[in-house]
C-alpha cells in the first residue's frame, strides 16, 4: 500500500516537474516572440503603412526628386563593390588569423572587431580627418588626381572600413573547424600553397565568403553616420540612399521617405533572407 502511494506521488511528481518545464519553455518562447514582433515587426508595419497609404503615391513622388535615382545606383553599386572587396581581404584576414602565429595577432584580432565598437560618425570623423583635402594624405593623392573626401571613393572607403568584420567573423569559425590534415596531406604530395588553398581550402569557404558578402552588401546599403561626413551628399554625385531618405524626412516628406525606405529595407531582408540560407546550407552539409 505504500509503494503504491509512493509510486503515485513519484508520477505526479515528474508530471508537475514536467508541467513547470512546458511552461517556462512556452514563457520563454512568447517573451522572445513579443519582443521580436515590439523591436522589428511593428516598426516595419508602421512605415510600410506611412510610405503606401496612398498607394505608389509617395513612392512616385519620392523618387522623383533630384537625385534619387543616382542615389539609388550609388548605394547599390558602392556596397556591392564593398561586398566583393571585403569578400576577398575580409577572407585574407580571417586566413592570416586562424593558419599563422605572429606576434602582434592577438591585437590585430581585436582591432578587426573596432568598426562594431566605435560609432559610425566618429568612423566618418577619422577618414575626413585622415583624406580631407587640407590634410597631408589628401593634398598628396591630390597631386595624383585622387579624391576621396567629397567624391564617391570617399563613399566606398567609408563602406570598407565600417563592414569589414563582417566577412572576417564570417569565414574565421569556418576556418578553425577545418581539419588541417587534408591541407597537410596535400602539401606532402608536391602541391603547393596556392593549390592547397584553391582546391581544399576555398572549396570550404564559398558558403561562408557568400555569406559575409551578403551581409557586408546588406549591411552597406543602410550606412549613414560615416558616408553623411564623407561623401559631401551632392545630389546626382555623391547622395547616397539613406542619406537622401534622411533629407526627405528633414524637408516634411515623412511619407515618401517612408515609402523609399520600405524599397531599401526589402532589398536589404532579400540579402539577409540569401545569408541565412547560406549559413544553413552550410551547416548541414557539415558533418
Amino acid at each position: 500500500m505504500a509503494s503504491a502511494a509512493q509510486t503515485l506521488r513519484r508520477r505526479r511528481f515528474r508530471v508537475s516537474n514536467l508541467t513547470g518545464i512546458r511552461i517556462r519553455q512556452y514563457g520563454l518562447r512568447s517573451l522572445a516572440l513579443v519582443y521580436l514582433v515590439a523591436m522589428i515587426v511593428v516598426p516595419l508595419i508602421a512605415i510600410i503603412q506611412k510610405g503606401f497609404a496612398d498607394g505608389l503615391v509617395s513612392l512616385r513622388a519620392g523618387m522623383a526628386s533630384l537625385g534619387a535615382w543616382d542615389a539609388i545606383w550609388l548605394t547599390l553599386t558602392a556596397s556591392a563593390a564593398t561586398a566583393i572587396i571585403n569578400g576577398v581581404f575580409g577572407t585574407m584576414i580571417a586566413y592570416a588569423l586562424v593558419r599563422y602565429r605572429f606576434r602582434g595577432r592577438e591585437l590585430l584580432d581585436a582591432i578587426v572587431d573596432l568598426p562594431l565598437a566605435i560609432p559610425t560618425l566618429v568612423t566618418g570623423v577619422m577618414l575626413r580627418v585622415l583624406y580631407g583635402p587640407l590634410t597631408p594624405v589628401g593634398h598628396f593623392l591630390g597631386g595624383f588626381g585622387i579624391k576621396v573626401v567629397f567624391a564617391k571613393l570617399g563613399v566606398l572607403v567609408a563602406l570598407l572600413v565600417v563592414t569589414l568584420p563582417f566577412t572576417v567573423r564570417t569565414v574565421q569559425p569556418v576556418l578553425l573547424e577545418l581539419d588541417v590534415a587534408e591541407e597537410e596531406a596535400a602539401a606532402t604530395l608536391g602541391a603547393s600553397p596556392w593549390a592547397v588553398f584553391r582546391k581544399i581550402v576555398l572549396p570550404a569557404l564559398r558558403p561562408a565568403i557568400a555569406a559575409g558578402s551578403l551581409l557586408v552588401f546588406a549591411r552597406s546599403l543602410g550606412e549613414f553616420g560615416s558616408v553623411v561626413l564623407v561623401s559631401g551628399n551632392f545630389p546626382g554625385r555623391t547622395l547616397t540612399a539613406p542619406v537622401f531618405i534622411y533629407q526627405l524626412n528633414n524637408q516634411f516628406k515623412p511619407e515618401q521617405a517612408a515609402a523609399v525606405a520600405t524599397v531599401l529595407f526589402a532589398v536589404s531582408f532579400v540579402v539577409v533572407l540569401a545569408t541565412t540560407r547560406l549559413i544553413r546550407t552550410r551547416k548541414d552539409e557539415s558533418p
